[in-house]
């Protein structure tokens, strides 16, 4: 009985240490946002070569709705809790093809730019603004296309990654419709999976010891305007 009991703490306990990210805005949990194949188990991606890096779903079902926003605007992303790991935050976004559904795309390809991620501060050991937040500033590009995109959110934990297949990647993709905008064509894109290698030195790190002095984010370039 105390072993089944410490069993169930430990699991409890494993499970309240992880977050998703089910929410954009003023929705609800998943009305925007594609329901992830963690929205029960609050697990991650831990293998860069899934394709559940894309929007960590194995079935691709699309959201309830769809957000309106414009370009230029910010889009708040809420986790489902504070988010407890140390590592950085990333947005990436990819425009539906004209004449596809937002709801049924699968985002296959290289199609995904990033508008987003977070650099650490330096010291006695790292820090992260990201660090007991819920809720992100995603910041739309102005002068991308108007049309149809998904917005991917992206945290990825560094506490395990000092060995092989450590770090944690907790992964969300919210549908949005970009109003406004310009032409311009964001360079520089990347696949889900594809755009990231497991022994890329961002993602396999140990930042505990010694305490890093640099970091460089996985991915490409952040895109602006």
């Amino acid at each position: 009985m105390l072993v089944s009991l410490t069993l169930v703490v430990a699991t409890a306990l494993s499970a309240s240490a992880h977050y998703t990210f089910p929410r954009v805005a003023g929705g609800g949990d998943w009305q925007h946002v594609r329901r992830a194949d963690n929205f029960q188990s609050n697990g991650f991606v831990g293998n860069v070569n899934s394709e559940q890096m894309r929007c960590f779903q194995s079935n691709h079902q699309g959201a309830q709705a769809t957000l309106t926003v414009a370009a230029g605007s910010s889009v708040p992303y809420h986790a489902s809790q504070g988010v407890y790991h140390p590592g950085p935050m990333a947005f990436y976004m990819a425009r539906v093809p004209d004449g596809q559904s937002v709801s049924s795309w699968k985002g296959d390809g290289a199609v995904w730019f990033k508008i987003y991620h977070e650099q650490p501060g330096f010291g006695q050991q790292l820090t992260w603004g990201s660090s007991n937040k819920a809720t992100f500033s995603a910041p739309i590009p102005s002068c991308i296309k108007a049309g149809n995109y998904l917005l991917r959110a992206e945290h990825l934990g560094l506490h395990s990654a000092g060995s092989p297949g450590g770090a944690q990647f907790y992964i969300s993709c919210a549908q949005l419709e970009v109003t406004g905008g310009g032409s311009t064509e964001p360079p520089n894109k990347v696949s889900f999976p594809g755009a990231y290698q497991a022994n890329h030195p961002g993602i396999q790190i140990n930042i505990n010891w010694p305490i890093p002095t640099s970091y460089k984010n996985p991915g490409p370039d952040v895109f602006k305007c």
